[in-house]
C-alpha cells in the first residue's frame, strides 16, 4: 500500500467514526419497550373541578322535568357553590360518558347496563331512587288491537301483524333495550319501512309517532309531560314486566382523579333522603293528576 492510500484509509476511518458519534443520540431515543433508558414520565393527576358537578342522565329524567323543576333547585340549596351540568343522552351513551370520566355522576334506567358496568369496577355505588312503568302508547283508533292484548310481547306482535308503523328511539337507551327484550320476547326481529328507527331521545320519538300516527314505547313521566301537545293514547296496563327503574350511580374516583366525587355523593345523599323521596312522589302530581315517577328508596330501606 502506498503512502497516499494507507492516508485516504485512515480519513474514511475517521470520517466513519465521527458520523457514528453524532448518531449515537439518536440511536439511543429509538431503544426498544425492553426498560432501559429514561423511564416515561407518570400521567399527571386532573384535578377536581369542585364548583361543577357533571351530571350524566338519561333523556326520560330530563325530558319529564324532574330535573329542572325540582332536583336542581334542591340541589342549588344544599350545595350553592356548585354549578350543575345536566347532560341528557340515552343511558348507554350516559354510561359511556361514565366510563370516560367525562361525568361525575350517573342517573340512569338500564338495570343490566347499569351491573355490567359495577362489574367492571366503574362504580362505587348504585342506589335505585324512582320508578315508573314503561308503556305503549299508538292511536286512538288502534289498529293493531294493543288494548285487547294482555302481554308487551303480545302487543308487539300485533303492532307487527297489522302493519302499523313503530317509532323506535334507536338510541342504545334504557327504553330502547328494553324495547329490544320485548320484541326478542315476542320471537320478532323489527326492520322493514314500518319501524323507524329515530336515534332520538324520548321526547323527539314521541313527537314523531304522534305525526305519523305510529306506536312506540315510552316512560310514563315522559308521556304525561308531553300528553297535551301529542295525538297519542296509552294502551298497555301497568304490568311487572314493564316496571322501570332509575338509579344513581358514583363513579370510582381512582380510575378518573377529576371526578368531583363530592359534589356527586351529595346528589345520591339527596335523592334517596326523605326529602328527595317525598319530591319525587309528589312531582306532577298538581300539574298531571298523578305523578310522574314513584319513590323507589324507601322500598330498599335507604332511608
Amino acid at each position: 500500500m502506498t503512502r497516499a492510500m494507507h492516508k485516504r484509509s485512515l480519513l474514511v476511518l475517521a470520517v466513519l467514526a465521527l458520523l457514528l458519534l453524532a448518531a449515537l443520540p439518536v440511536l439511543a431515543g429509538c431503544g426498544s419497550d425492553s426498560g432501559e433508558g429514561e423511564p416515561a414520565e407518570e400521567p399527571q393527576e386532573q384535578s377536581v373541578a369542585r364548583d361543577q358537578l357533571i351530571v350524566a342522565t338519561t333523556t326520560s329524567l330530563n325530558d319529564s322535568g324532574l330535573f329542572e323543576d325540582v332536583v336542581l333547585p334542591a340541589y342549588a340549596e344544599i350545595a350553592p357553590d356548585v354549578t350543575v351540568k345536566v347532560v341528557a343522552v340515552g343511558s348507554g351513551e350516559a354510561i359511556a360518558m361514565a366510563e370516560r370520566g367525562e361525568a361525575d355522576v350517573l342517573t340512569v334506567h338500564s338495570p343490566a347496563a347499569e351491573q355490567e358496568f359495577m362489574d367492571a369496577g366503574y362504580g362505587t355505588l348504585r342506589l335505585q331512587f324512582a320508578y315508573n312503568y314503561f308503556i305503549i302508547v299508538g292511536p286512538e283508533s288502534d289498529p293493531a288491537g294493543v288494548a285487547e292484548t294482555a302481554t308487551a310481547a303480545e302487543s308487539f306482535a300485533a303492532i307487527a301483524d297489522s302493519g302499523s308503523v313503530f317509532v323506535s328511539r334507536g338510541d342504545e337507551s334504557g327504553t330502547h333495550s328494553k324495547e329490544l327484550k320485548i320484541w326478542e320476547g315476542a320471537g320478532i326481529e323489527p326492520s322493514g319501512d314500518r319501524y323507524l328507527s329515530t336515534g332520538q331521545g324520548m321526547g323527539e320519538t314521541l313527537r314523531i309517532a304522534s305525526e305519523k300516527q305510529g306506536y312506540t314505547l315510552t316512560d310514563t313521566g315522559t308521556y304525561l309531560a308531553q300528553r297535551d301537545t301529542l295525538d297519542l293514547v296509552p294502551l298497555s296496563p301497568e304490568s311487572d314486566d314493564l316496571q322501570n327503574t332509575y338509579s344513581v350511580i358514583l363513579i370510582d374516583q381512582n380510575l378518573h382523579t377529576a371526578i368531583n366525587a363530592a359534589a356527586a355523593e351529595r346528589l345520591a345523599q339527596y335523592l334517596v333522603s326523605k326529602e328527595g323521596q317525598d319530591a319525587i312522589a309528589a312531582y306532577g302530581e298538581e300539574e298531571f293528576g298523578e305523578p310522574l315517577f314513584r319513590p323507589y328508596a324507601q322500598t330498599l330501606g335507604s332511608y
